[in-house]
């Protein structure tokens, strides 16, 4: 009589626990894990390697501190530090931009490849209404007249390259507001940038539960 009784009490035990569980929420998150791994997987396929940091000719002297595996983990914290990065130091003029990314990956030890590929939105095609866009809002911020903006060199007569040869004496004509333009916009861009992806990558995993759930939800009614 006491024997069947007292072996039920570990089976009835067990499941109350799992009862517990499923309410308190455990079975809801254990599905965003494949989720995450997923999408570390589609974001890697785009970034560089390990190969592309000893191949460049700016990173290479580093290349043994920046292959530092924690520069190379990608999670939600270190995606999101990795954009803001690359859009601050994409704005730094001259070829430093990879190195002042990488000099503030390996401070703030935030992902290297995407902070690197990030750095790549300021190109031929967009620096010169970046630091238009940077120079008025210095200007407004250090009270400087409008009217003394230098419009940049034109490509009328000119080739790509002695286009961005003059470039140059624009940008150091452009003085102060510049200067004071570049650290707002630089400062705007990252936060704009970290939060940005904080956000998708929430939106991101939470779509993936739910196609996830629903999956699951229509297997068990087959």
């Amino acid at each position: 009589m006491h024997g069947p009784s007292t072996s039920t009490k570990p089976c009835l035990q067990t499941n109350r626990t799992a009862s517990v569980m499923l309410e308190s929420g455990f079975d809801r998150a254990a599905p965003t894990r494949p989720a995450r791994t997923k999408m570390r997987k589609r974001l890697k396929r785009f970034l560089p390697d390990h190969e592309t940091v000893h191949a460049s000719r700016w990173l290479k002297p580093f290349a043994n501190t920046l292959l530092h595996p924690r520069l190379w983990h990608l999670n939600r914290h270190s995606a999101a530090g990795a954009v803001a990065t690359g859009l601050a130091c994409g704005l730094i003029p001259g070829p430093f931009q990879m190195l002042g990314a990488a000099l503030l990956c390996v401070i703030f030890r935030v992902n290297l490849p995407l902070a690197l590929i990030t750095t790549l939105y300021t190109n031929p095609l967009t620096i010169v209404p970046l630091y238009m866009t940077a120079w008025f809002m210095g200007a407004l911020a250090t009270g400087t007249d409008m009217g003394g903006f230098e419009r940049p060199p034109g490509l009328e007569d000119m080739s790509l390259l002695e286009w961005s040869q003059s470039l140059l004496p624009w940008v150091t004509g452009l003085g102060k507001p510049l200067a004071v333009g570049l650290f707002l916009l630089a400062g705007g861009l990252a936060l704009l940038g970290y939060f940005g992806v904080k956000a998708a990558w929430r939106v991101w995993l939470i779509r993936a539960w739910r196609t996830r759930a629903e999956r699951r939800k229509r297997i068990r009614l087959r």
